[in-house]
């Protein structure tokens, strides 16, 4: 493969893939862009092999496909990219130590690995997308307009089931009500009675008390008519006595 005039550095303007020594900062550059695209690619592969799971089944619309389309494009850039970093880092490694052409070798490998399965997942989902296309062009329309009238099926049971269930929560409700408004006035009624065992103690308790006062009255009544006689007594004594004197 014939390269430009540029030789990255190098005096040497031959058009081949020029032999020069390597960067340690394009070096480390170049390993982290590669392995950073390799992950980029595998992960890209999940995305695939996902979007293959869902076609055929009601997951499988316009939406999927479209992933699936975006998904390609952007990877395959990175692919491409790829392939030109780990060429320039190879380059960069023709004069390296075992431990960095070592390296160079494991991302090389790793990139080759993801990309095959990256690949085997791309043909793997165009195949089974061919399968379906026909199924899916034939009936994707009545699907939805199948899956349409099942989810207004759905959502009018839905309504139903929570009409009904307001209705029984409202009849609890009224039942609940009824039975809190027996319950209050059982209380009610034993308030009632409670109060007429307490006036009829209170009655009981001023009975009492007005006999108590009537007896007291009397007592006093007594005791002056008592006190007025023996006062008669001390005062007529006391007027004998003087007499006498």
């Amino acid at each position: 493969m014939a390269y430009s005039s540029q030789t990255y550095g190098s005096t040497d303007q031959r058009t081949d893939v020029p032999d020069v020594g390597f960067s340690p900062t394009e070096l480390y550059s170049l390993s982290e862009n590669i392995t950073t695209n390799i992950y980029t690619i595998n992960t890209s592969w999940r995305t695939l092999e996902r979007a293959y799971k869902n076609v055929g089944t009601n997951k499988d619309n316009q939406g999927l496909r479209d992933k699936v389309h975006v998904t390609q494009l952007s990877t395959n850039q990175v692919v491409t990219q790829t392939s030109k970093d780990i060429a320039r880092l190879t380059v960069l490694m023709r004069r390296g130590d075992k431990q960095q052409k070592l390296q160079i070798e494991k991302l090389t490998t790793d990139f080759k690995d993801a990309l095959q399965r990256y690949s085997d997942m791309q043909k793997s989902i165009v195949e089974k997308m061919k399968r379906h296309i026909l199924l899916t062009t034939s009936i994707e329309n009545p699907m939805n307009s199948e899956e349409e009238e099942q989810q207004r099926l759905l959502q009018a049971q839905e309504d139903e089931h929570r009409v009904t269930q307001r209705n029984l929560e409202f009849q609890q409700g009224l039942l609940l009500e009824r039975e809190d408004r027996i319950k209050r006035i059982e209380g009610d009624i034993l308030d009632v009675n409670q109060i007429m065992r307490e006036l009829a103690a209170l009655v009981y308790q001023q009975g009492d008390t007005i006999n108590t006062i009537d007896n007291h009255i009397e007592n006093v009544h007594g005791n002056v008519e008592l006190g007025a006689q023996e006062l008669i007594k001390a005062t007529l004594a006391q007027f004998l006595l003087i007499n006498r004197v």
